[in-house]
């Protein structure tokens, strides 16, 4: 590897695989589709979750604080949260049952109809994830899947899904944060329109 050229080369394939995103107009239907889901949660009352593993969690936890926080302007709440995010409680139901179903229990006492799940998995196969999706939909929740490539294993238990078409974990999580940006842009300016902006 030529270290002089790491950041000249990531610079290159991010903007290829961007380029890529936004000339597959079936990815471009499907986050306006998302935007339309969400609005509609957070009109109805409804709450958006997101859950993930590592790189993909800490990206959750950002994407939830856009929206329950603020994006663009000063606005009211919307209410958003990364599954992750209590320790204690993740790491009691990783011990006492196992990694596997720490975001599907907390959704079996949290989620009702018309919520909003993404989860994020660059491969699609995060098992805690796709057992998420599985009990989301039990309970009436929409379910939308970030992926990579292929979607994994996400694909048959996602109602809308993004699949980067991409095996390159760094670049997936680019494009993620990019289309979640997005989407936090426009349910923002959707639910809470200003003149100026």
């Amino acid at each position: 590897m030529d270290k002089s050229t790491v950041i000249s080369d990531n610079l290159r394939s991010s903007l290829e695989l961007k380029q890529r995103v936004l000339n597959d107009q079936h990815i471009l239907d499907t986050v306006n589709q998302i935007n339309e889901v969400i609005v509609e949660c957070f009109r109805n009352d409804g709450k958006v979750y997101f859950c993930g593993n590592g790189g993909s969690a800490a990206d959750s936890q950002h994407l939830a604080a856009e929206l329950s926080g603020r994006y663009y302007y000063d606005r009211p709440p919307l209410f958003s949260e990364a599954l992750h995010c209590n320790t204690s409680y993740l790491t009691a139901v990783a011990n006492d049952y196992s990694y596997e179903v720490i975001y599907a229990r907390l959704l079996r006492a949290m989620g009702k109809q018309g919520d909003v799940l993404i989860g994020l998995s660059t491969s699609g196969n995060s098992a805690n994830v796709v057992l998420a999706f599985e009990e989301a939909r039990k309970q009436g929740m929409t379910t939308i899947g970030w992926t990579g490539q292929g979607g994994g294993k996400m694909a048959a238990v996602s109602d809308h899904l993004i699949a980067i078409p991409s095996t390159d974990t760094p670049r997936i999580q680019e494009c993620h944060m990019l289309i979640g940006h997005s989407i936090c842009e426009v349910v923002e300016a959707t639910l809470f329109p200003r003149e100026d902006y």
